[in-house]
């Protein structure tokens, strides 16, 4: 009768004399792997993960062709067979885990890199916001002091002083708005309220609002509309967009220029354009234009001394007011200038 002790001691040495069969097997398979991994290692991810999954299968295939010493007979076939089912269930596994890692992998590196991106625009914001800032508050206080020290005391010249404080101070407050506005587009935070919006009259009040800009350069303010669309939108919001627009096309404009407003109809959407005559924008510039604290280069109109440059923040603004509405805004070089467009959907 055999013990236990017997039959461990008999079960060790079969083991100690297949080991190195096995062994002789395995390692090859593996190292064999191993180049293959290293040959695929620039390939996707969902590729190297079906490797590392088919490794180990391989290695175990010799392995149990080691043990069982060659002998073909039922109970290598069932272990066979074994492996054969785990590898139908492994294999497509890690392709799909592969897949899955990949795709997360990619929308982590553009997560990063929309947010590299977002900091250096914040950053450049805070650049140009200071600059403009400490321009006027500077004018501000200059003209305050000399009112103050009575260094100016002639009527004539305190009305003047005075009436370039409330301009230099409406200034500042138009930019601190913009900068809200903006924070509250990029923050996710508007609350739009949407009707039936007839642009006829916005445009006839950002036609208004703009009327004493365009009068000071002499600049002439067409419309051209065959049809003027009623659009789904929020009042308040696409005033903020057309006025916007408006500001730039005078603001780029020379004196004794032209800008046309034109709107219509293209299938579902209501279209309204705004024509200047800034003189272009280079081709490498045009999709710069709605970025943050952008103002292009010298290649464009100077401003004027009775315009001030912007803070850069309109055409951004006005981006993100048409993007919240579900639409689209687009500029492309036009005659004597540029065209800024602006499809919406229209009120059904």
């Amino acid at each position: 009768m055999i013990t236990a002790d017997e039959s461990f001691a008999a079960m060790l040495e079969h083991a100690l004399h297949i080991l190195p069969v096995a062994l002789a097997l395995v390692v090859p398979v593996v190292l064999a792997g191993a180049l293959v991994l290293r040959a695929v290692r620039r390939r996707t991810l969902a590729t190297t993960m079906t490797v590392l999954v088919l490794i180990p299968v391989a290695a175990m295939f010799a392995g149990v062709l080691g043990v069982s010493g060659f002998m073909f007979d039922a109970t290598l076939a069932t272990m066979w067979l074994v492996c054969l089912l785990v590898a139908l269930v492994t294999v497509p596994l890690a392709v799909l885990f592969g897949r899955l890692i990949a795709r997360r992998s990619v929308w982590e590196r553009e997560a990063r890199r929309r947010e590299r991106a977002a900091e250096e625009s914040r950053r450049e914001l805070v650049a140009w916001i200071s600059h403009d800032l400490r321009s006027p508050l500077s004018g501000i206080r200059a003209m305050a002091e000399a009112l103050s020290d009575g260094v100016v005391s002639k009527p004539e010249e305190v009305a003047d002083y005075a009436g370039r404080i409330g301009a230099e101070s409406a200034r500042l407050s138009g930019m601190v708005d913009d900068l809200f506005e903006l924070s509250r587009i990029t923050a996710g935070a508007l609350r739009l309220t949407f009707a039936a919006v007839p642009l006829r009259d916005v445009v006839g009040d950002a036609l208004a609002a703009q009327g004493p800009a365009a009068r000071r350069k002499r600049i002439r303010v067409h419309t051209d509309a065959p049809v003027w669309p009623v659009v789904l939108g929020s009042d308040p919001e696409l005033g903020r967009v057309v006025r916007n627009l408006l500001a730039n096309a005078i603001r780029h404009t020379p004196h004794d220029g032209t800008v046309v407003v034109h709107a219509g109809v293209d299938a579902d959407q209501g279209v309204l354009a705004v024509d200047d005559a800034c003189g272009g924008i280079t081709e490498a510039e045009l999709p710069k234009v709605f970025d943050v604290a952008y103002r292009g280069t010298v290649a464009r109109t100077p401003e004027s001394g009775d315009q001030p440059a912007g803070a850069g923040l309109g055409l951004a603004i006005a981006k993100g007011l048409v993007e919240a509405h579900s639409g689209h805004i687009d500029v492309r070089n036009h005659g004597p200038g540029c065209r800024f467009e602006i499809r919406l959907p229209l009120a059904t």
